[in-house]
């Protein structure tokens, strides 16, 4: 069993940064792919960036050049910086973890409001 909980998010004006923090339990942490995604009031959850393995990173078009998504193995830990932050980025965000097997764990989310 892994558990996930992230760290890091609150009220922040436009223009503003924050750096989000996922810490995970279990000694397999290396192997896994991991993401960030998010949950705005009213929509869906959406993909906002994802990291594998081996460091490879894929980010969704309205986050890139903003938003900067990293992990240390040796924490167990995962990372989103985010930059230049927008209203519409106001959302509660989840660490995900997926491993080979397909087994997925989430995170209960934190609240980041971008606000004036």
């Amino acid at each position: 069993q892994v558990q996930l909980a992230e760290f890091g998010g609150g009220l922040v004006q436009p223009g503003g940064s924050l750096r989000l923090s996922c810490s995970a339990s279990g000694s397999i942490f290396s192997i896994a792919s991991m993401a960030w995604h998010r949950q705005a009031p009213g929509k869906e959850r959406e993909l906002v960036a994802n990291i594998s393995s081996i460091g490879g990173t894929n980010y969704a078009d309205s986050v890139k050049g903003r938003f900067t998504i990293s992990r240390d193995n040796a924490k167990n830990t995962l990372y989103l910086q985010m930059n230049n932050l927008r209203p519409e980025d106001t959302a509660i965000y989840y660490c995900r973890v997926r491993f080979p097997s397909a087994v997925v764990y989430w995170g209960k989310g934190t609240l980041v409001t971008v606000s004036s």
